[in-house]
C-alpha cells in the first residue's frame, strides 16, 4: 500500500487515470498558459479600471496619463511579481487625498519622487519580512481612514459635478457649495446626474435584458452613455484631455524640506501597504469561497508588498500615480473566474494598448462624468456594513475620530488620531475592571467580575472574595477577554483554600459558561461535557490475577470523586431530564478507542448526543448483519423515536481496526472480531480502486496508509447509513442531515467532511468546497474547491476530485459570522 504524499497545487492539468500508484512521471509542462477564463476577466476588469483610472487621476489633480501609467504597472508588474494572483493592482481612492495633497505642496514631479522612494521603502519592508505587522492595524482604523477619505473625494467631486472646480480642502469645498449650487452649469450636471442613474441602475435591470447587460460593468456603461448623450447633443463642457505622450512629464528630484518629503514618503508607503495587504487577505477569502476553478494558493503577503515596491518604482519613474491593491478590481477579477495571475498582467497590457491607440476616444469623456463616478466609489468607501461590525465590537469612538481626524487634518494625522484614541480606549478597558458582590434568593453567592482582569484588579477581586462566607456555594462570573498571571494566581490560591475548607467554587464565563474545574491534587475531575483544564490521567498500573483490588479500588475512587465533586454541579440538569426524557438532536456514530471522548471533542452534555460506538465506527448494511443488529436498531430508534437531526460518523487517527484491516489474511481464521471487520472491507475496496480519486484532508496529504484508510472509511459508511431505509426516507424529507468527521488524537485537531459531498451527488466522487459568504459574496470559505491529490511517490500526478475533510479551527463561527 503506497503512502499519500503532499498535495501539488500547480495549475496543470490531469487525466482522472494519471497519478495512480506506480504510474511513471510525465513530463510537465512549463511556461505560461492563457486560459479562455482568465482573458475573460482581464477584460472585464480592464473595461472597470479604465475609467476609474482616468477618474482617479482627475480627482488628485495629476495629469489624466498617469492613472494609465499607475494602472499599467500595477497591472503588469505586481500581476508578475506579486505574491496574490488574483488581485488586481493600479491607482485607488485610497491614496487620492494624499496625493493631492503632495501635487499642491511639491508639484508633481516631486510627487513622482516620492512615489519612487515610497516604493523603495515597501520593497526593503517587504525584504524585511514585515507585512503580516501591517495587518496589526485595528479594522476601526482603517475603515476610518478609507471612509475620511470618501467623504473628500465626495465632497470635492461634488464641485466639478455642478460644473465647477474643487478647493484645496474640504472645509472650503463645504464652505463654498451654496455658491456653487447656485451657480451649477447645467451641461455638467446633467451628465453627472445620468452617469449616477445608470450606475444605480445598471445592475439592477431585470430579466434576461438584465442578464445580458450584466456583462458590461456598470462603470462602463455609465461613462459610456454619458459620452454618447454629450456627444450626440453637443454639449460643450469640459473634457478629457490627453496630451501627447512625447510630452509626458516623468519624475524629477525630490525639492523641498526634508522632513517634509521623509513624512510624505513614509505615508505613500504605509498606507498603500496596509490597503494592499487587507485587499490580498479579502481576495483570499474570495477565491476560497468559489465552488469552481482549480485552487488558487493563498497569498505570499512579502511578495505581494516587494511587488507594490516594484511597481511604485516604476510607476513614480514614469510619471505615474501611486500603486495599490484595489479591492473593487480585484473583486471584480474573481467574480469574472480568473485562475491565475494572467488575468492581471493582461488587463494591464489592454491599459497599454487603450492608452497608445484609443486617445481620441478617451478625449471625448467629459469630466463631469470622471468626477460622478469618483465621487460614487468616495461614497461607497462609508460602508454601513463596516459601520455595523464596528458598533458590535464597541469601536465606534476609534472609527469616529480616526474618520474625522482625516477629513480636517489629513489621512497621516487622522491615522494617528484613531491610533491615539484606540490606545486609549484600550487601556481604559484594561484598567476599567468592575466586581460586584451579591447573594441570590437559593443563597448562592455571585461575584461579578465586568472587564479585564489585571493586576490592577487584584486589589479589589481579594476585597471582595473575602467578603464571601466560609463554607457556601460560590459562582465567580468573570465578564472579560483578558485574565493577567498575577489575577489568575490570586483567583486560583483563593479557590484552593475555599474549597478545601469545604466551599463550592465555580467560574464562568460570559454567557455562565463554566471556564475551569475544580482544583485537586489526589483526584482527576473531569467533567466530560466541558472543555479540560489541567487534567492528566496517569495510566494504570497493570496487576495481575490474584491481585484485584487496585482496578476495584481505581473505579470506586472515581465514583467517589464524581458524587463528592460533580454530583451537586449537575443533579438538578439530570433531574430535569429523568422528568422530561432524553431528545438528542445528533447521533454520533464513532470508535470504541478509549482516546476519543465523544463529549469532550464537540463540547456537548448531557442529552445532547446519541451515542453508538463500535470497534471501527463500522455501519453495516442492511441485510447483512449476520445476527447483529444492535448499529441497526440504534440508528432506527435515533431516527424515527427521537428524531435526531443529523447523523454523525467519527474515525480518528491510529484506529486499530483500520490497521487490522490492512493486515488481515484473508484465509485466516473467522474469530468474532475478524468477522466484524468484514463490514470494513468495502472501505477498504474503495480505497484501492482505480475508477475513484482517495479521499483527503484539504491542507495536508495523508500520513499513511492507515490515515486513508480512516478518512476513507468514514465516507464508506456514511454510504452504507443511506442504504437503512429510515435514514433514506429521513433524507427524502429533508429532516435528516449527514456528517462525516475525523479526529486526529494526537494533534487534538478535529476534521469535518465537506457539505457538498455529504448529500447524494457524493456518488460521483468529485470534491467540492464550503461557501460562507456575505450579502455582497465575499465569504471566508471554510473549505475551498475541488484540489489535486497525489496518490502515489514524488512521481506521481494529480488527480483532481475526492471527498475533502476540512479542518475545524477556534475562528470558524467568526469567520462564517462575519
Amino acid at each position: 500500500m503506497s503512502t499519500c504524499v503532499p498535495t501539488r497545487t500547480d495549475d496543470s492539468s490531469h487525466t482522472p487515470d494519471e497519478g495512480r500508484p506506480h504510474s511513471p512521471p510525465r513530463p510537465r509542462r512549463r511556461g505560461p498558459r492563457i486560459t479562455a477564463a482568465d482573458f475573460s476577466a482581464s477584460i472585464a476588469v480592464f473595461l472597470i479600471a479604465l475609467p476609474l483610472s482616468l477618474g482617479i487621476a482627475l480627482a488628485t489633480g495629476a495629469p489624466l496619463q498617469a492613472g494609465l501609467v499607475a494602472a499599467a504597472a500595477g497591472g503588469l508588474l505586481v500581476g508578475r511579481l506579486g505574491g496574490a494572483p488574483l488581485q488586481v493592482s493600479g491607482p485607488a481612492a485610497g491614496l487620492t487625498v494624499v496625493t493631492a495633497d503632495l501635487i499642491q505642496t511639491y508639484g508633481w514631479r516631486t510627487t513622482c519622487a516620492i512615489t519612487v522612494l515610497a516604493g523603495l521603502v515597501q520593497l526593503g519592508l517587504g525584504f524585511l519580512r514585515v507585512a503580516r505587522s501591517a495587518l496589526a492595524v485595528s479594522p476601526a482604523i482603517v475603515h476610518g481612514m478609507l471612509a475620511g477619505i470618501g467623504i473628500t473625494i465626495a465632497v470635492a467631486q461634488l464641485h466639478i459635478v455642478l460644473g465647477g472646480s474643487p478647493h484645496s480642502s474640504v472645509i472650503d469645498n463645504v464652505r463654498q457649495l451654496p455658491a456653487q449650487l447656485a451657480a451649477a452649469h447645467l451641461p455638467a450636471l446633467s451628465m453627472s446626474a445620468l452617469t449616477l442613474t445608470v450606475l444605480l441602475l445598471w445592475p439592477r435591470i431585470p430579466g434576461r435584458a438584465g442578464q445580458v447587460a450584466r456583462a458590461v460593468p456598470a462603470a462602463l456603461a455609465a461613462v459610456a452613455s454619458a459620452t454618447a448623450v454629450a456627444t450626440l447633443a453637443g454639449l460643450r463642457l469640459p473634457r478629457v484631455d490627453l496630451p501627447s505622450w512625447s510630452s509626458h512629464t516623468l519624475t524629477g528630484l525630490p525639492q523641498g524640506p526634508v522632513l517634509g518629503i521623509v513624512a510624505a514618503v513614509l505615508t505613500i508607503a504605509l498606507v498603500g501597504s496596509v490597503e494592499s495587504l487587507l485587499s490580498a487577505v479579502a481576495v483570499d477569502k474570495l477565491s476560497a469561497a468559489r465552488r469552481h476553478g482549480p485552487r488558487i494558493p493563498r497569498a505570499d503577503l512579502d511578495r505581494e508588498l516587494r511587488g507594490q515596491g516594484a511597481a511604485n518604482i516604476v510607476s513614480g519613474a514614469l510619471g505615474g500615480l501611486p500603486v495599490t491593491g484595489v479591492a473593487v478590481r480585484s473583486a471584480a477579477n474573481v467574480q469574472a473566474g480568473a485562475v491565475s495571475r494572467n488575468s492581471t498582467m493582461l488587463h494591464g497590457l489592454w491599459i497599454v494598448v487603450a492608452a497608445l491607440l484609443l486617445v481620441p476616444v478617451l478625449d471625448l469623456i467629459p469630466l463631469a462624468t470622471l468626477a460622478a463616478l469618483v465621487m460614487a466609489v468616495g461614497v461607497q468607501m462609508v460602508s454601513i456594513n463596516h459601520i455595523r461590525s464596528i458598533t458590535r465590537h464597541r469601536e465606534v469612538p476609534v472609527y469616529a475620530f480616526t474618520t474625522a481626524g482625516v477629513v480636517f487634518f489629513g489621512v497621516l494625522e487622522g491615522v494617528a488620531v484613531g491610533v491615539a484614541v484606540a490606545v486609549t480606549i484600550a487601556l481604559h478597558r484594561l484598567t476599567r475592571t468592575r466586581i460586584t458582590h451579591e447573594v441570590d434568593a437559593e443563597g448562592v453567592h455571585h461575584v461579578r467580575v465586568r472587564g479585564q482582569l489585571t493586576f490592577l484588579a487584584v486589589p479589589r477581586l481579594s476585597r471582595t472574595l473575602h467578603l464571601v462566607p466560609q463554607g457556601a456555594e460560590v459562582v465567580v462570573e468573570l465578564d472579560g477577554s483578558f485574565m493577567d498571571h498575577a489575577a489568575y494566581e490570586s483567583l486560583h490560591d483563593w479557590q484552593s483554600a475555599y474549597t478545601a475548607h469545604g466551599g463550592s467554587v465555580e467560574l464562568t464565563g460570559r454567557g455562565g459558561t463554566r471556564i475551569t474545574e475544580p482544583a485537586g491534587t489526589a483526584q482527576c475531575h473531569c467533567r466530560p461535557w466541558t472543555p479540560w483544564r489541567n487534567h492528566h490521567c496517569e495510566q494504570p498500573p497493570r496487576t495481575t490475577s490474584s491481585d484485584r483490588h487496585p482496578s476495584g479500588h481505581e473505579l470506586a475512587s472515581g465514583i467517589s470523586a464524581f458524587q463528592r465533586n460533580t454530583a451537586p454541579l449537575v443533579r438538578s440538569e439530570l433531574a430535569r431530564l429523568a422528568r422530561e426524557g432524553q431528545r438528542p438532536s445528533q447521533l454520533f456514530l464513532t470508535c470504541a478507542d478509549s482516546r476519543l471522548v465523544t463529549s469532550m471533542i464537540t463540547s456537548s452534555g448531557p442529552g445532547d448526543l446519541f451515542v453508538v460506538r463500535n470497534v471501527g465506527n463500522l455501519v453495516p448494511p442492511p441485510g447483512e448483519e449476520s445476527g447483529d443488529d444492535s448499529v441497526a436498531a440504534a440508528i432506527e430508534y435515533a431516527v424515527e423515536v427521537l428524531e435526531v437531526r443529523s447523523i454523525t460518523v467519527c474515525g480518528h487517527s491510529g484506529c486499530g481496526a483500520m490497521q487490522a484491516l490492512l493486515n488481515s489474511d484473508p484465509n485466516g481464521a473467522r474469530t468474532p472480531l475478524k468477522r466484524w471487520l468484514r463490514h470494513g472491507l468495502p472501505s477498504l475496496e474503495r480505497m484501492a480502486a482505480k475508477d475513484r480519486p482517495w479521499t483527503r484532508i484539504a491542507d495536508r496529504a495523508p500520513a499513511n496508509a492507515v490515515e486513508q484508510l480512516c478518512l476513507t472509511n468514514v465516507v464508506q459508511q456514511l454510504e452504507h447509513l443511506r442504504a437503512h431505509e429510515c435514514v433514506a426516507r429521513a433524507l427524502r424529507e429533508g429532516r435528516l442531515e449527514l456528517h462525516g468527521m475525523y479526529f486526529h488524537v494526537g494533534e487534538a485537531q478535529g476534521y469535518l467532511l465537506t457539505d457538498a459531498v455529504v448529500d447524494d451527488r457524493a456518488e460521483a466522487g468529485a470534491g467540492a468546497g464550503t461557501e460562507a459568504g456575505n450579502e455582497n459574496g465575499a465569504g471566508a470559505g471554510a473549505g475551498g474547491e475541488a484540489e489535486l491529490d497525489s496518490r502515489a511517490g514524488t512521481g506521481g500526478e494529480a488527480v483532481p476530485g475526492g471527498e475533502v475533510f476540512d479542518r475545524v479551527t477556534a475562528r470558524a463561527l467568526h469567520d462564517t459570522r462575519t
